[in-house]
């Protein structure tokens, strides 16, 4: 199992940026990412020197979200329905995208549902309930 240390996260954006930059050639990984990147200009500075992200601290006092969690999140998301896992969430993520007319904001939805079922999950000292997380997409999909 693949288990990157948030260094290792840190590091692989400003990588994908650097490459996109330089119009190198990507990995799969890397050119979703890229994708993902794109969507995001607004996280260009932060990715810009990999030692600065590595030693940057996101604590939210700053009214700032964490891009590499954000990034992270999309990239999780987009891997999730790739694979329909937990199953059922790819359709889910297809309706609401439908019903926003938005994968980007669709995403975004989905990533508050991702991150209410990991608190839950952490709260309960329980594994992630991924039926619930599946339902509140779909919530979000019929409203």
């Amino acid at each position: 199992m693949f288990n990157p240390s948030q260094d290792d996260v840190r590091r692989f954006f400003c990588g994908v940026q650097a490459k996109a930059q330089a119009q190198a050639p990507m990995d799969a990984l890397e050119t979703l990412a890229g994708q993902w990147l794109a969507e995001h200009p607004e996280y260009e500075a932060d990715l810009a020197d990999a030692e600065a992200a590595v030693a940057k601290v996101y604590d939210g006092q700053d009214g700032r979200t964490n891009p590499f969690l954000h990034l992270s999140m999309h990239l999780s998301i987009s891997e999730q329905c790739s694979i329909d896992q937990p199953q059922g969430i790819r359709q889910a993520v297809e309706l609401l995208t439908a019903r926003r007319n938005s994968l980007h904001e669709a995403h975004h939805e989905a990533m508050d549902c991702l991150g209410q079922m990991l608190w839950e999950s952490q709260r309960a000292g329980q594994p992630p309930d991924g039926q619930s997380y599946i339902d509140c997409v779909q919530r979000r999909a019929t409203r």
